[in-house]
């Protein structure tokens, strides 16, 4: 009888420890893995699929740019978001 309480205690226990590891790994996936701090315009920016999207229409436009965002140097991040902010989606 003290077996069954043990292995019933025992069941309850896991079933507790497990539920919140279940609850995180089902919540759905955020998108944004980076933000970037705009200095001039004083706002942040959340780097996901649009605005990849708008950095390759600003490479396209400016053709001197050929490396990732983050790799790009100071001064090509801050033309790019002057550029971002004269260019908004329009959803």
């Amino acid at each position: 009888m003290i077996s069954k309480k043990l292995l019933l205690g025992s069941l309850f226990l896991s079933g507790a420890l497990m539920a919140p590891m279940a609850i995180v790994a089902n919540a759905a996936p955020q998108g944004v893995s980076v933000r970037f701090y705009d200095r001039d315009h004083k706002d942040y920016h959340n780097w996901d699929d649009r605005e990849e999207h708008s950095y390759g229409i600003f490479r396209t436009d400016h053709p001197d740019y050929d490396s990732h965002f983050a790799k790009a140097k100071r001064k090509e991040q801050r033309e790019y978001w002057k550029w971002r902010h004269e260019h908004p989606d329009h959803d």
